[in-house]
Order: structure tokens, then C-alpha cells, then sequence
């Protein structure tokens, strides 16, 4: 027989958060998070920089460095 495993039965080693759901990514990260590669939960003051007491900053992302739609 062979080992599947099912959603519901994981390893100890892979889990999910209590619901079971797949964690959302936050669209844009403030430039500190950014820098240090942290996880911002894009908040207008995120966590890290709440923590640290510095200015979150938000960069908005220019329409020149996204990629051409698929034509």
C-alpha cells in the first residue's frame, strides 16, 4: 500500500493555523520589514516598527517595476 497523507492527517512536522486555513500575505511590506526581511502585518504602524519605535513607511510600488500584463 502506499502513503498518502491527508489534509487532516499531518505530520507533526507541517502544520496549518487552528482553522486550517492558509495564512493571507500582506500586499506590501513597510520598508523596515522590507530591509530586515521580517513579516509586516501591514498595518498603517506595523508590530515591528510599533515594537521599535520608529516611523512604519509605506512606498508605494510604481507602475514601471510591475510586469507587463500576458498578451
Amino acid at each position: 500500500m502506499t502513503s498518502s497523507t491527508n489534509p487532516e492527517q499531518r505530520p507533526e512536522g507541517e502544520s496549518t493555523n487552528s482553522e486550517g486555513r492558509i495564512p493571507r500575505r500582506t500586499p506590501m511590506a513597510c520598508q523596515f520589514c522590507r530591509g530586515r526581511k521580517l513579516k509586516c502585518d501591514g498595518r498603517p504602524t506595523c508590530a515591528n516598527c510599533s515594537r521599535r519605535n520608529i516611523p512604519c513607511v509605506y512606498v508605494p510600488v510604481s507602475a514601471q517595476n510591475q510586469p507587463a500584463p500576458a498578451s
